[in-house]
């Protein structure tokens, strides 16, 4: 049976309750992130925290609700730097995956070429809660008194296998709280904020993170990402078939479980990329999950926002030249940020996988976390794990 443990938050427009469900099954075994356990895909080094806040001035908040036996659900948000956003907006692109799903705001950052609010993630019932919440917060910004027009960014994934998502229990309240609760440091992983409800690979999912340094030569910038993963596939990690082993294992012959789901992709890098170029980068993160077995189902909404923190590269709402002339990298110094991109998006969905926990929730449905014990030694037979220093 869930022990439920409950803890009150206070929040700047209410009281949040905020449940946190733990399974006894999950507390067998210590949940770490992938690096961790010796799975560190790619050649690049990851900064500092290995998260998307190690690109300055990223921060990151989670708001996640549990409660009782049906909601399982959150919300996570992710603001490029601390300034007035709609005031000093950055160069951003979309690439789309597979389109199955509700991305909002993305046809004027792809018409526009830039971002103006935070970008929230939370469940697909909650997209215009997700709007309410940012709308409010940028209105009520210092500076945006005149502001007539918000172009809010909401991106979603399905968690109605561990949800009960008619219920749409997330609120702008919630929205609000998550940005302004957001910040730089170590990012909560697993079934935290928008990953709460999610499943991926038929395992518990969640959110997940991970970032690249380039080397100087090649311009020292970072690239960081943040998943919200809940797709299917046939997980492989590092190479080494995970899933088919796991499958043998446990005699199971269905090749295909729940090839349907989502997954929002939030890249941004210090690099100085224009909006041509920050669409390219985002393009090879989908490279980075058909690494981890992901092939875009019918079904599965694979979306990617990409943005550049560069304080050179941002463009102001009220720009007093009718001509921008931002410095950008050339076509050519874009390489090693995509070989960046493509490696920390691989890795930011594993550690969603291995943070995440067994999470009993909506219709007494448990959906188990990966089990890392069977995991490495599969990893190990298969020569993908290494001592990472």
């Amino acid at each position: 049976m869930t022990q439920l443990h409950s803890s009150i938050v206070c929040a700047g427009l209410g009281l949040l309750v905020s449940l946190f469900a733990f399974c006894p099954a999950a507390k067998a075994q210590a949940r770490k992130r992938a690096r961790e356990m010796g799975i560190a895909p790619g050649m690049l080094s990851p900064g500092p925290l290995n998260a998307i806040t190690d690109v300055a001035g990223v921060a990151v908040g989670h708001v996640t609700l549990v409660q009782g036996e049906n909601i399982r659900t959150g919300v996570t948000a992710i603001i490029p730097h601390p300034a007035n956003l709609f005031q000093q907006k950055v160069p951003a692109a979309v690439f789309i995956g597979n389109a199955f799903g509700k991305l909002a705001g993305s046809t004027q950052v792809e018409e526009l070429g830039n971002l103006e609010t935070p970008v929230v993630l939370t469940n697909t019932l909650s997209v215009a809660e997700g709007i309410a919440g940012i709308v409010e917060y940028t209105l009520s910004q210092p500076g945006n008194e005149r502001v007539r027009s918000v172009n809010a960014v909401v991106g979603e994934t399905n968690d109605g296998s561990l949800n009960d998502i008619r219920g749409r229990h997330v609120t702008k309240e919630h929205v609000i709280e998550a940005i302004r609760t957001a910040k730089g440091g170590p990012v909560p992983e697993g079934a935290v904020g928008a990953g709460t409800g999610t499943v991926c690979f038929g395992f518990k999912g969640g959110i997940g993170t991970s970032s690249r340094q380039v080397s100087q030569p090649a311009g020292g910038y970072t690239v960081g990402v943040l998943v919200q993963s809940n797709f299917g596939g046939v997980l492989q990690i590092n190479g080494a078939p995970v899933q088919q082993e796991l499958r043998k294992e446990a005699g199971d012959r269905d090749p295909d479980h729940s090839p349907d789901g989502s997954c929002m992709v939030v890249v941004a890098t210090d690099a100085p990329l224009d909006a041509r170029n920050l669409k390219r980068l985002a393009a090879r993160a989908i490279m980075g999950l058909a690494m981890t077995g992901s092939y875009s189902s019918n079904g599965s909404g694979d979306f990617v926002i990409a943005f550049s923190t560069a304080a050179e590269a941002r463009i102001p709402s009220d720009a007093r030249s009718r001509i921008l002339s931002p410095p950008v990298l050339t076509n050519d110094a874009v390489s090693p940020l995509f070989q960046a991109v493509k490696e920390a998006t691989e890795e930011a969905v594993y550690n969603s996988l291995f943070m995440a926990r067994t999470t009993a929730g909506y219709g007494g449905r448990t959906i188990e976390a990966l089990p890392l014990d069977k995991v490495l030694e599969i990893c190990r037979r298969y020569n993908a794990v290494r001592e990472v220093k």
